[in-house]
């Protein structure tokens, strides 16, 4: 029952920091002789909005099948295979040809291994007779599903990022869902425009006669002149290969307009295609939308450009954010929204720190009634506890929630069982005639294996909890998480040096417990 003046130092230090770090969440103004950081308030007790989001799956598939469409041609072409018919069927997901000759049967479907794919297994290849089916199977687009939502998840936060959001959630639910929670957005109209926009921009050329649809084009609407126009299927230059774009006024027409920068491979694509269709019109495609279809003047091979569509100031800006954080690989539909006024989080927070001090205060008189100064030292000690918590939290810049509040009172209960289990080994020690400083260390050497047992046991159970949880489940774990470990330090090395200093100051004859 010895504490050097080092260890002294190092508890007192502990507690100094953390008093701290958590005094920014009680003052207005930033000190900077604090390290300033707060706690942020979740949507709960905040207020803001809640987004739930769908993936268009179907959309996915499609867009799969239309790749591969184009991949599987070129993969014929570059052997120097022929083929007939070739059929695009959305709803079995197969794409369908016949041979140009049986005997280049062998050959084409060598060829047709070569084929790039995502995922391993991707399709089916069978050869009927002089017809050849591609099918997609099912464990690979589920495969490729889940990486789509992994991809939209982070597609989302840098677009939601870019708005100026403070602490955004943003989480998977199920196998194509995406909850976004905003705190302090009490309008996300312009945010719900932003993620429901997939953003896929393509250059494709317009086909030969382009008011008329034709094999290998489809028909898509020009919205500056709203009149349709024939754009082929075949994708010459994709947005993936986008490095850079911004929102700029146009010297010519006075108006607002994109400008975008490609990669190497980008400009590369972009200046053969453009070098070898002079004259031609080159429609920029935005979400299946042409926003403009110029004629193709004179190559361009610098891999930069700029796209004017009727733009104001919001929407060339709008556009310029999505483009530079990325497509989303399948559009994404709100299929719920709440919205939770200021009002309710303010009264969340009151019936919040309510319960938190009502608790407190009784968990103080309980202990002071059954353990005298041993109980009030163990109500310092808990008092350190919530410190240290909130102190952890802020250093992390945490989000609590409601349910993390109720973390922090049952964290403040596990405390209370520790504290209580302390005092009653010494009271043990105490009937059983064993002297003064004897039962001090007998009562928490025998408590302390049972203490760190417990929280060991509780600790690993909530690290699961927040490594699997979403959402509410996630911030519970965090702030028990937090709190097992200042429970720990509180109960086991902060209370037992206040016994300790008092014992040496008082040298006290009988045990007040």
């Amino acid at each position: 029952m010895y504490y050097s003046r080092l260890r002294l130092l190092g508890v007192a230090g502990v507690c100094l920091l953390g008093v701290l770090l958590c005094l920014p969440n009680f003052l207005k103004a930033p000190s900077s002789s604090l390290p300033w950081r707060q706690i942020h308030l979740g949507l709960d007790l905040k207020g803001g909005s809640y987004l739930l989001l769908q993936l268009d799956l179907k959309s996915l598939e499609h867009d799969r099948l239309l790749s591969l469409q184009d991949q599987t041609r070129q993969t014929l072409l570059d052997h120097g295979l022929g083929y007939k018919d070739f059929v695009r069927d959305d709803s079995t997901q197969r794409l369908s040809f016949t041979l140009r000759a049986d005997s280049e049967r062998d050959a084409v479907l060598a060829a047709l291994k070569s084929v790039p794919t995502a995922v391993p297994n991707e399709f089916e290849v069978a050869a009927t007779g002089e017809r050849v089916d591609l099918v997609l199977q099912h464990d690979a687009m589920l495969a490729r599903a889940r990486d789509a939502v992994a991809q939209s998840i982070e597609i989302v936060r840098r677009r939601i990022d870019a708005t100026g959001a403070i602490d955004p959630s943003i989480a998977r639910e199920g196998d194509d869902r995406i909850v976004v929670e905003l705190p302090g957005v009490s309008d996300p109209e312009r945010i719900k425009t932003l993620l429901g926009t997939t953003a896929r921009l393509t250059f494709r050329l317009l086909a030969p006669n382009p008011t008329a649809a034709s094999p290998g084009s489809t028909m898509l609407e020009d919205i500056s002149t709203h009149t349709q126009l024939a754009v082929q299927d075949h994708v010459d230059v994709d947005g993936t290969d986008l490095t850079n774009a911004g929102a700029v006024i146009d010297q010519q027409s006075g108006g607002w307009a994109v400008t975008f920068q490609l990669n190497s491979t980008g400009a590369s694509a972009f200046g053969n295609v453009t070098r070898a269709n002079v004259g031609r019109r080159f429609a920029i495609v935005l979400d299946n939308k042409v926003i403009e279809a110029p004629n193709i003047i004179n190559p361009i091979t610098a891999g930069s450009g700029q796209i004017t569509g009727g733009f104001d100031a919001r929407s060339a800006s709008d556009l310029a954010l999505l483009l530079r954080a990325g497509a989303l690989p399948a559009p994404l539909a709100v299929i719920e929204q709440r919205s939770i006024g200021p009002s309710l989080g303010a009264a969340s927070i009151h019936a919040g720190v309510i319960s938190l001090a009502a608790g407190f205060v009784l968990v103080v008189v309980f202990m002071v009634l059954f353990y005298a100064r041993f109980g009030l030292y163990a109500d310092i000690a808990l008092l350190a506890n919530l410190v240290l918590m909130v102190g952890i939290l802020s250093l992390f810049q945490a989000t609590l929630t409601l349910p993390g509040m109720a973390g922090m009172l049952l964290t403040l209960g596990m405390a209370v069982d520790a504290n209580i289990l302390i005092n009653e080994r010494i009271r043990e020690e105490v009937q059983r005639g064993r002297g003064v400083l004897q039962a001090l260390q007998a009562g928490f050497d025998r408590a302390t294996g049972t203490i760190i047992d417990s929280n060991a046991t509780a600790f690993l159970a909530h690290v699961m909890l927040f490594v699997f949880g979403t959402g509410p489940v996630k911030n519970f774990a965090l702030t028990i998480t937090i709190g097992i470990a200042t429970t720990l330090f509180t109960t086991l090395v902060f209370s037992r040096l206040l016994i300790v200093r008092w014992y040496a100051v008082t040298r006290p004859s009988k045990l007040p417990v």
